[in-house]
C-alpha cells in the first residue's frame, strides 16, 4: 500500500517556495537523521537544486551515529552542498550555522547585500525549534505533530541576515514506497494518511533485520530476528498488556506503542536506511514510476484512436 499525503496548504506552500527561491542566496533543508534520504524532498531539490544548501540531519541525538556519518559523507560530497548532524534545539550546536550560509554564499553579507536563507523542508522535522534556537525566541510553534506551521514567515537572525520559515511541504507522489512507511513512522505524515498496524508492521521488519537486540532489551522478550514481523507485533502486545478478550491481542494498540516507542527513541539510536539502501529503493521506485506513466500513455492513447471517426 503506498502512502500518500498532499493536503491543500502544501500546493499553496509549493507556489510560493517557487516565487521566493528567486531572491534566496542559501536554502537550510532539514532533514530526519532516523531517515535522511526519505525526509529529503524531491520537489524541493527541483524548486532549489541551483542554490547552495546547508542540510541539517536534526534529531541525531536519537539516530545510529554510525549510519549518521555514512549520511554526512554522502551528502557532503555533492557541490554546494554542506552536511550537519545536530539536535535543533540546542542554540550552542546550531549557532555556527549562520556561518555555514556566510560560507556557501561568501558574496553576502552587510546591510547592502544581507544574507537571505530560506529553511524548508517536510513536516514535524524540527524546522520550528531550530528557528526559535537561532534566534532564542519563540517565532514558531513546535509540536510532535505534522502540519502546525501553515504559513510563511520572515524572521531577521541579524540586521544582514533573513530567514524565512516555510510550511512543511512534502510532495505529490511519494514514488519510494518505503519512504513512505518511514516518513510515516517518524509523524511526518499525518495520521489519517495511513493505517497504524502497516506501518508499525514495517517497521518492525526493518529493525527485526537490522536492530533485534533494542527490541529483545527494550520489550524483553528473545529469538526476534527469528520471528516473523506478525508475531514480533503480538509478542509487543502481550508484554505490554494490550490485550482484548480471551487473549487475543490488540494489535491496534501494540502498533501505537511500537510506533511511540520509534518516535521518542526509547528502543535505542535507530536509523530505518543507509545511503545505499535508499539508492535502491529509489531505483526501484523510479522505474515502478515509469512503467505505471507508460501505460497510463497507452491507455490515454488507445482511447484517443478508439474515439477517432472514419471519413
Amino acid at each position: 500500500m503506498a502512502i500518500q499525503w498532499f493536503p491543500g496548504h502544501m500546493n499553496l506552500t509549493r507556489k510560493a517556495i517557487a516565487e521566493r527561491i528567486k531572491d534566496i542566496d542559501v536554502v537550510i533543508e532539514v532533514l530526519d537523521a532516523r531517515l535522511p534520504g526519505s525526509s529529503a524532498n524531491p520537489l524541493l531539490a527541483d524548486m532549489t537544486g541551483h542554490k547552495p544548501t546547508v542540510k541539517i540531519l536534526n534529531k541525531q541525538d536519537m539516530a545510529d551515529p554510525a549510519r549518521t556519518a555514512a549520511w554526512l559523507s554522502h551528502y557532503n560530497a555533492q557541490p554546494g552542498t554542506r552536511a550537519v548532524a545536530l539536535q535543533a534545539s540546542s542554540a550552542a550546536a546550531v549557532a555556527p550555522l549562520a556561518a555555514a550560509c556566510h560560507a556557501l554564499a561568501p558574496g553576502r553579507g552587510g546591510l547592502a547585500k544581507p544574507m537571505r536563507v530560506l529553511i524548508c523542508g517536510v513536516p514535524n522535522v524540527g524546522k520550528s525549534t531550530l528557528i526559535n534556537a537561532l534566534t532564542n525566541k519563540r517565532h514558531a510553534k513546535t509540536g510532535d505533530e505534522a502540519g502546525i506551521t501553515k504559513l510563511e514567515q520572515r524572521i531577521t537572525l541579524a540586521d544582514d541576515f533573513y530567514l524565512w520559515d516555510t510550511p512543511g511541504l512534502l510532495w505529490p507522489r511519494i514514488i519510494v514506497a518505503k519512504s513512505g512507511y518511514n516518513l510515516a513512522a517518524s509523524g511526518a505524515i499525518g495520521r489519517n494518511a495511513y493505517d497504524e498496524e502497516l506501518v508499525a508492521l514495517e517497521l518492525l521488519d526493518y529493525l527485526r533485520q537490522n536492530y533485534a537486540p533494542l527490541l529483545e532489551a527494550r520489550f524483553k522478550f528473545a529469538g526476534v530476528a527469528q520471528m516473523k514481523d506478525e508475531e514480533v507485533l503480538e509478542a509487543v502486545g502481550r508484554q505490554r498488556g494490550a490485550l482484548l478478550g480471551k487473549g487475543k491481542i490488540n494489535t491496534q494498540k501494540a502498533a501505537e506503542i511500537v510506533i511511540g516507542e520509534f518516535r521518542q527513541a526509547t528502543l535505542g539510536r535507530i536509523t530505518l536506511e543507509t545511503p545505499e539502501e535508499f539508492a535502491q529503493w529509489l531505483a526501484v521506485g523510479q522505474q515502478l514510476d515509469a512503467e505505471r506513466l507508460a501505460k497510463k500513455e497507452a491507455r490515454a492513447q488507445s482511447r484517443g484512436k478508439g474515439s477517432g471517426t472514419r471519413d
